[in-house]
């Protein structure tokens, strides 16, 4: 893991198309910014790993098991 840092109103460019910058400093809390390319998705890391969860239950209902006794 790379550890920079940073002051409000400074950034940091990734990929040379996504742009995060710290908009504000209050206490223990920061805010960015992020600006990225629209086919680029930006999920807060709890929000990615439900997405992820359900993605994987998914795959494994019974309703696949059905399917694979069709296709043999």
């Amino acid at each position: 893991m790379l550890a920079l840092s940073r002051k409000k109103n400074e950034a940091i460019v990734l990929n040379n198309n996504i742009e995060i910058t710290i908009l504000e400093i209050k206490g223990e809390q920061v805010k960015l910014g992020i600006s990225a390319p629209k086919d680029i998705p930006v999920y807060r890391k709890e929000v990615y790993v439900q997405i992820q969860e359900a993605n994987k239950a998914s795959i494994n209902t019974d309703g696949m098991d059905a399917l694979k006794d069709l296709l043999g």
